[in-house]
């Protein structure tokens, strides 16, 4: 069996606990991650009705760090997104917060995400107001943010991809294409710097109002050698009409939606005193093997947990929650699309079918047999906490 990042808490949790604190939301994806798939969330004994086969099938967490849940949520947020798509060109965009300021987002995640959120959408939604870049002024866009704060090797990269269409629902209901070609949207040296100023006019208000007073470099000198290093350079802000349509960008998404900077399958094996990943080498999907200390494997992991409640995808524009069901019809129908169809929630057992092309029911051992619930086991009320490993009795099974 290949090694997991439950297995890396279980053997080097114990190490990371005695010098490092978890914050409330740290421990419960810690919880979860340990739990996922044992008999501590309880389970269901499965048995075969065509030969003696019995296996206990225990549940899944669901918390969005753990990297063996989300499949069916990532397949049914791409789903939902594809559904929404409009016939206009895509750009795939990338904002990035400088690495300067990785040690305010240590100390203050929750303001640096909503203000990342907050300007990034401001910034795209005044370019797209604007009538020398869209064919009609004070039209209203249409994107999608998804945040990711990691690197391959599990650094600090905060950064939001956008996906956006091509053009604006216009105030007359009609949609407008660029002004420049259908497949360009804005400059990225001018969305730079007025993402730059108005992330940088953010961070000096909230100092002012006491925001963020556990900012590591808060201090006048510091303050003002980040505020130096943070203009010295234009802001990273990628941008591309993605070859292969929306599509492509939102299913490269999906992998990172509902889940965690690593995945199982990217952990090669864990030794006595580090971990081997693998991490992409090239372009080409070439790959290379990474170690690390099990402690600093582990800090690098809880860095990337979310504050709780916060929301990794956010949709701006026609997409909002509050007028979609408007807008995004305004703009469909301006579009010639056909209406949209409500969508059938799909069965757990159909997903497996489609996506893993497999029988949840068919026995493994006889292969003719079909499984059936013959008990029930309950999942225990409260999980250990982080750093104490359950061992359940192997004689009789899960209690």
């Amino acid at each position: 069996m290949s090694a997991t990042l439950a297995d890396v808490l279980r053997q080097f949790g114990p190490a990371y606990l005695a010098d490092h604190l978890l914050n409330t939301a740290q421990a419960k994806a810690w919880r979860a991650i340990v739990a996922c798939r044992t008999p501590a969330l309880g389970g269901q004994l499965l048995a075969c009705d065509s030969c003696p086969h019995r296996h206990w099938q225990y549940h899944s967490c669901r918390h969005r760090c753990c990297p063996q849940c989300g499949a069916r949520a990532k397949d049914a947020w791409l789903q939902g997104r594809l559904a929404e798509v409009l016939p206009v060109p895509y750009a795939h965009l990338v904002f990035t917060l400088p690495h300067s300021l990785n040690s305010l987002y240590g100390a203050h995640a929750r303001w640096v995400i909503d203000t990342l959120f907050a300007c990034t959408a401001q910034t795209l939604g005044e370019f797209a107001a604007s009538g020398q870049w869209m064919g009609s002024a004070h039209g209203t866009p249409a994107f999608s943010l998804v945040l990711h704060t990691w690197t391959q090797d599990l650094a600090t990269h905060v950064h939001l991809h956008a996906v956006m269409a091509c053009g604006v629902l216009a105030e007359d209901g009609q949609w407008s294409a660029p002004a420049r070609q259908p497949g360009f949207l804005f400059p990225v040296h001018a969305l730079s710097r007025v993402f730059r100023g108005k992330f940088m006019a953010a961070l000096s208000s909230a100092r002012k109002a006491g925001k963020i007073e556990r900012d590591p470099q808060g201090q006048a000198s510091a303050w003002r050698e980040r505020h130096r290093q943070l203009y010295r350079h234009d802001w990273v802000v990628y941008a591309k009409t993605p070859l292969g349509g929306p599509a492509q960008v939102l299913e490269y998404l999906s992998r990172y939606t509902h889940r965690t900077a690593i995945s199982n399958e990217r952990i090669s094996s864990v030794g006595q005193s580090d971990i081997a990943f693998k991490v992409r080498a090239d372009a080409h999907g070439g790959k290379r093997t990474v170690r690390l200390p099990g402690v600093e494997f582990v800090r690098r992991v809880l860095q990337h947990v979310l504050p709780s409640g916060l929301k990794r995808i956010r949709h701006y524009g026609v997409l909002a929650s509050s007028c979609k069901a408007v807008k995004l019809g305004a703009a469909r129908l301006a579009l010639e699309m056909p209406v949209i169809d409500p969508r059938v929630v799909e069965p757990v057992k159909s997903f497996m079918a489609r996506v893993a092309r497999l029988d949840v029911d068919l026995c493994p051992c006889c292969g003719t047999g079909r499984l059936h619930v013959s008990r029930a086991l309950p999942g225990a009320k409260q999980l250990p906490a982080p750093g104490i490993t359950t061992v359940w009795p192997k004689s009789r099974g899960p209690p």
